[in-house]
């Protein structure tokens, strides 16, 4: 079993969820997160409205404009080893641009799994 953990653009990610939902992977975490790449960006094109309207300042501030905190959005999902793939390909067709920002994919193994209702572990526990 395997965790995909992805970072990607805020607007994209109804398209990602629903993406995923229609390729089989209906489970999965979502999360708000604040971070930022190699490359300096503009930091207003970065955002949405909606994000301008809630930003934090503090949480942004560095040590210049180019190099602020980003909203972005983290999707994690525990996969069969076998789906991986899978996975990653469906991510990438929806959220990859070109241009810098579109995100990352990390994968890392998953020792056990545990369902807590059922008690199943393993596999069948996904």
């Amino acid at each position: 079993m395997k965790e995909v953990m992805a970072i990607i653009r805020v607007k994209e990610i109804s398209k990602t969820k629903n993406a995923l939902l229609k390729a089989g992977f209906p489970s999965m975490t979502c999360r708000d997160v604040l971070g930022r790449g190699k490359k300096k960006v503009d930091f207003k094109l970065a955002m949405t409205p909606i994000e301008a309207a809630r930003e934090i300042p503090e949480l942004y501030e560095a040590s210049s404009e180019g190099h602020r905190l980003v909203p972005k959005r983290l999707i994690i999902l525990v996969v069969q080893d076998s789906d991986v793939k899978k996975v990653i390909d469906t991510i990438m067709e929806i959220n990859s641009t070109g241009n810098p920002g579109d995100g990352k994919i990390f994968i890392l193994p998953i020792g056990e799994v545990y369902r807590i209702r059922t008690g199943d572990i393993g596999e069948s526990a996904l």
